[in-house]
């Protein structure tokens, strides 16, 4: 089976940092990773007036550091079976992925966040915010930048149990046999507080999962929501955390909340958002 990846970039060492975390996570298997680059031209200046040779040229730019950027991937790729291509859009950067995903048939976004200086905060940044708000076509895996990949054994599964579970599993499952990783559930609350609802969906979620490892955590709710997540990264060594992102959510709260929309929380470690389906 060949992945199509996709890897959307501003030509920053950030970017770089994510794309080469991907191309180290599917180091055993086929793989086509796409770079993508969103253009779009911002006149900063006084002029009333922008010449077309003035602006062919830094497309021209742009496309020419996505050939160079394919180049380095090529060097640093470890499987015979990689293969890089470019994409350059005018479009913005959410347009520019949505259609990339459908043109390609994209299974994974891989994209930078400018990680955390020490503080416990474990999401995104702005630019990672508006694509999970806006683009539900796929999964999308946010990368800390710098982070050094390593064999995700665990991988963090956060969820509240509240709704039916499908297809979006998939992708979850998919990564965690791809990294032979152990999923580790995590539920804030005990198994005792559960609605006949809740438990329908635990059961559920189990039967889906009978093939892959995995256990469940009870936390109690002692705390914030995001310093109970943080706290359970850190003392259990995950490496990887995954949500759903529903309508209504605990992810959606988060992305709504207006610390988010100005500044961005920031990654300690790689986060994969999982679109609803349905």
């Amino acid at each position: 089976m060949r992945h199509h990846i996709l890897l959307p970039t501003d030509f920053s060492e950030n970017a770089w940092s994510a794309a080469l975390y991907a191309i180290r996570m599917y180091a055993k298997v086929p793989c086509t990773f796409y770079f993508s680059h969103a253009w779009t031209f911002v006149n900063t200046g006084s002029r009333t007036y922008i010449s077309p040779n003035y602006i062919d040229t830094l497309q021209n730019t742009s496309k020419e550091q996505l050939e160079t950027l394919k180049q380095r991937a090529q060097f640093v790729s470890p499987h015979s079976e990689h293969e890089f291509k470019t994409i350059f859009s005018e479009d913005f950067l959410s347009e520019s992925i949505k259609t990339a995903i459908k043109d390609h048939a994209i299974d994974l976004v891989v994209m930078g966040t400018k990680g955390a200086t020490g503080a416990k905060e474990f999401l995104l940044g702005s630019n990672s915010v508006n694509v999970i708000k806006k683009v539900k076509l796929c999964p999308i895996l946010l990368v800390p930048h710098k982070y050094e990949y390593a064999k995700t054994d665990r991988i963090a599964f956060a969820t509240d149990f509240k709704r039916p579970y499908g297809d979006e599993i998939l992708p979850l499952i998919s990564l965690a046999k791809l990294q032979k990783s152990n999923l580790e559930i995590l539920h804030i609350n005990g198994p005792d507080d559960l609605t006949e609802k809740q438990q329908v969906n635990l059961n559920t979620l189990t039967q889906l999962l009978k093939d892959q490892p995995h256990n469940v955590h009870w936390i109690p709710e002692i705390g914030t929501k995001e310093e109970i997540i943080s706290a359970f990264i850190e003392e259990n060594n995950i490496n990887l955390i995954t949500m759903i992102n529903y309508e209504h959510s605990f992810l959606e709260y988060v992305l709504n909340e207006p610390i988010i929309k100005k500044m961005g929380y920031h990654s300690l470690i790689p986060f994969m958002v999982i679109p609803h389906q349905g």
